[in-house]
């Protein structure tokens, strides 16, 4: 630590010294005193703000985690650089308060800006803190936790036509935390996820202490590195590997409904799609839809693709493994690799590639999601069940990512996420509604809730697998007053996440951070007789 650093931690120390802090009111006030010695204007927000509201919302994507039922925070910091952050770790810590840190805000239960378990606590929104900084010489990108996937894809291709990243398929993903729990992508087949990509990172541990990879250790980094956000320390930026894209790319969209032979295309799907050739990526997007000219609903079955390569060649490949698709050069379109971030993400061809610029998530709704790993071929009479269920919803959504490829050839332990060979494919589960009246939540809750069950006859077992960057807390065992983070309660929702990695996590959790500090309804906890 420089001079400077070091002078300014030991200034902060004799401040907080003097600081006093009870769970009541006098949070936001003793909280900004606190932060006095770095904070400038519009950076500190109280719910007497006319823009806290604003903000808090500001990257929400789930609706249902802003309705009056969920915990807001007392207090919202904003920082613009590391050293913010750090100062902000170190004022919680001395004055006892919980903190939940944001990077985009797509967590599907809200849990970097709500809190059940320790409330009033403070949000540190990473928003401002978005730099990216490409260097094609180093084959490397440094990218603030702030920044959303598509700003980081957008200032790669901005520097090269063939470099891209390995990254999330919805571009107003926060970087910081998208990368924690996996990062998978539409070149996940290719070259993996985010997190068999990442080089270093910089976060700021319980101390207050910005580390990088080698003074964190290969421990914390290995843990940080899948093992899910907000348990070790706050992402402050990730380091990543640029992966060869051709300069030219191929997509398509082909829909195929009940009508048209769905249930035994897709069963066909199954069977194939873990082993296209590396470079194709096809998943399946599933819902009902209604029957133009009729009052009748069928199933539509869409498959989203992406291939490295250029048309002619796609079809070669699909014609010979995947021709009940039925795949024409007239449902292709020939593009750059950043217009298929675009085509992928579900953007009209109209809108602009600047768009990725603002941050802003295509679509904002009321949603409870859950999540599935397949490693045998549902059978064509499991697939009907799942059309008679689907129809009897309003909006539900499924939506099938294939795995195979790089995914098959990287070990269950070289990351937390452990999800690999064997894996056919993963669902994401997906009910929508419009309003966000309490009976309409307890409605849909209970439709997804009793569609999981019923696929459970055809997902892995012991454990039932999970993808923790789809947070499910009806996961394990809960109490009332949302706690879940005791080690017998997290083994339960942690080995579906992590595997047999689980424990490996806990140990580094203990180690790093003995008090556990960062903590949230579903972080890593510390082993028995430790921590909080």
């Amino acid at each position: 630590m420089s001079y400077f650093l070091l002078s300014r931690f030991l200034e902060l120390l004799v401040i907080l010294s003097f600081a006093h802090f009870s769970f009541s009111t006098q949070i936001q006030q003793t909280f900004d005193q606190c932060l006095s010695t770095i904070q400038v204007p519009d950076t500190f927000f109280t719910p007497n703000n006319p823009n806290f509201t604003t903000l808090l919302n500001s990257t929400a994507q789930n609706l249902r985690c802003l309705t009056p039922s969920y915990p807001k925070p007392q207090a919202i910091f904003t920082p613009l650089n590391e050293y913010d952050v750090q100062t902000a770790v170190i004022c919680a810590k001395k004055l006892g308060i919980h903190l939940r840190f944001r990077s985009g805000g797509h967590d599907y239960e809200g849990i970097s800006f709500t809190s059940a378990m320790d409330p009033p606590f403070v949000m540190i929104d990473m928003s401002k803190m978005r730099d990216v900084n490409v260097d094609l010489d180093d084959n490397s990108v440094w990218v603030e936790a702030g920044a959303t996937v598509g700003e980081l894809y957008y200032r790669v291709a901005e520097k090269s036509s063939t470099h891209g990243i390995a990254a999330g398929l919805c571009t107003s993903l926060g970087v910081g935390g998208h990368i924690t729990g996996g990062a998978y992508g539409s070149m996940m087949r290719k070259y993996g996820l985010g997190v068999d990509n990442a080089i270093d990172a910089k976060i700021v541990n319980a101390d207050g202490k910005i580390m990088d990879r080698v003074s964190m250790g290969e421990d914390v980094f290995w843990a940080i590195s899948g093992g899910g956000g907000g348990s070790y320390g706050v992402i402050l930026s990730w380091k990543l590997k640029l992966v060869p894209v051709p300069a030219i790319v191929t997509v398509f969209n082909v829909q195929k409904t009940l009508e048209q032979g769905a249930t035994k295309i897709l069963y066909r799907w199954q069977q194939l799609a873990s082993n296209f050739d590396d470079d194709l990526f096809v998943r399946v997007i599933i819902n009902p839809m209604d029957i133009s000219g009729t009052t009748k609903r069928t199933i539509s079955t869409t498959y989203n693709a992406l291939f490295l390569g250029g048309v002619d060649r796609l079809l070669d490949i699909m014609n010979s493994s995947f021709p009940e698709l039925g795949l024409k050069k007239t449902d292709c379109s020939e593009m750059s690799w950043l217009e298929s971030v675009m085509f992928i993400a579900g953007y009209p061809t109209t809108v602009p590639t600047t768009f990725l610029l603002t941050g802003k998530p295509a679509f904002l709704n009321y949603f409870k999601a859950k999540s599935d790993f397949v490693k045998h071929p549902i059978p064509e009479t499991g697939l009907e069940g799942i059309w008679k269920r689907l129809l009897k919803e309003e909006h539900p959504l499924m939506i099938w990512n294939p795995y195979g490829g790089m995914m098959g050839r990287i070990s269950e332990s070289s990351t937390p996420f452990p999800h690999r060979n064997g894996v056919l494919f993963k669902i994401q589960y997906v009910n929508i509604w419009s309003v966000p009246e309490k009976e309409a939540m307890k409605k849909h809750y209970k439709w997804i809730r009793k569609f999981y069950k019923y696929m459970g006859q055809y997902v892995s077992m012991d454990p039932r697998e999970a993808y923790v960057n789809y947070r499910d807390l009806d996961l394990g065992m809960n109490d009332k007053n949302g706690d879940n983070t005791s080690f017998e309660k997290a083994s339960s929702w942690g080995r579906r996440y992590y595997k047999d990695n689980f424990m490996r996590l806990v140990k580094a959790k203990t180690e790093f951070d003995p008090d556990n500090f960062f903590r949230h309804e579903q972080s890593i906890p510390v082993l028995p007789g430790k921590g909080f």
